[in-house]
């Protein structure tokens, strides 16, 4: 999903931007045996649906209303998470479109019977596009970074799109380019 606009959209009245700390917001979990893997740590994917839950739910607040996961840029795990770990996973809006936004998540563990402060075990940015009732791409207000953080963080965002899209854009001329000689892939 890409930030198209119609003609009918550029016609519609800016949307007022929300601040960063508007749908900021962080989802706690214990975790527990059922959450392991084979190595007795907690699966990566249990982390990555509880990084994706927290994002849903700050690109709903923002974008007030349903939005979807579009991509995840990045996940980054930098310590084991053990049972009885409890997981703080922090969310906010970084940046955004017209129809999407870019959503950065921290996760924290601590000890649920020590009195520790938390470690940071992993990151990840995620896309979200706001859909409307059909399914199709809808507006969203523009974040107003609050603090020097936010803005850097906005900034950041904006190379990972720039990025993104240079990606995409490479591959399908590859691909565009590899069917023009023939190949069938």
């Amino acid at each position: 999903m890409t930030d198209q606009v119609t003609t009918a959209e550029s016609d519609v009245p800016e949307i007022p931007g929300k601040p960063t700390s508007a749908s900021r917001t962080t989802l706690s979990h214990i975790m527990t045996q059922s959450d392991t893997n084979l190595l007795g740590t907690v699966h990566g994917g249990v982390i990555m649906k509880l990084v994706d839950d927290a994002a849903g739910a700050v690109a709903g607040r923002h974008s007030g209303g349903p939005a979807v996961t579009a991509s995840m840029d990045e996940m980054v795990f930098l310590e084991p998470v053990r049972v009885g770990d409890l997981i703080h996973v922090k969310a906010q809006v970084n940046w955004t479109g017209r129809t999407s936004m870019e959503v950065g998540v921290r996760v924290l563990a601590e000890r649920w019977n020590e009195s520790t402060p938390p470690t940071q075990v992993g990151s990840a940015y995620l896309v979200f596009a706001a859909v409307d009732g059909d399914g199709r791409p809808r507006r969203v207000p523009p974040v107003r970074p609050e603090t020097e953080r936010d803005r850097r963080r906005c900034q950041e965002a904006q190379i990972r799109r720039t990025h993104r899209l240079a990606r995409r854009r490479a591959i399908k001329e590859l691909r565009e380019k590899r069917a023009a000689e023939g190949y069938q892939d």
